[in-house]
């Protein structure tokens, strides 16, 4: 009895770190390298704020980010890692007052905005294909601004 739950027990993990693997192999990552000319400084306090949505629809708010990370530096590379859906749209916000947190709500007024698209307003759609990254650029300014 003791022998069969010490192989059940094996065969459980081995399965386990196979699963674990094949899911590795199916998930996709996004490296979203950033350049930031307007005129704000970007450190610590003053984050560029990148969302991650897996829908359009964004561009009208009726979608949540399903992921978001923040870059210190105007000219920096973030990385979205574990991504299971494809296509997916990037926005990148800049807040020179350093008070928006990037979870409280969408950016302030005032915040600077970058999307990837070749014709704004409209998001080009990112395609990763599963076990891959796609590397991207963002170049945004002070041009396009939240309401």
């Amino acid at each position: 009895m003791k022998k069969s739950l010490f192989v059940a027990g094996i065969l459980f993990l081995a399965f386990g770190f196979q699963s674990a693997r094949a899911q590795d192999k199916s998930s996709r990552t996004l490296k979203v390298k950033l350049h930031y000319t307007g005129s704000g400084t970007v450190d610590d306090k003053h984050k560029i704020f990148v969302f991650l949505f897996d829908s359009p629809d964004f561009v009208q708010g009726n979608v949540m980010p399903i992921g978001s990370t923040t870059a210190t530096g105007k000219d920096e590379t973030v990385t979205f890692s574990g991504i299971d859906k494809s296509p997916v749209y990037i926005v990148a916000a800049f807040d020179p007052s350093g008070g928006y947190d990037g979870q409280s709500g969408p950016p302030p007024a005032g915040s600077s905005l970058g999307m990837y698209s070749k014709q704004p307003p409209q998001p080009d759609p990112i395609a990763i294909d599963a076990g891959k990254t796609v590397e991207v650029d963002l170049p945004f300014d002070d041009t396009a601004k939240m309401p």
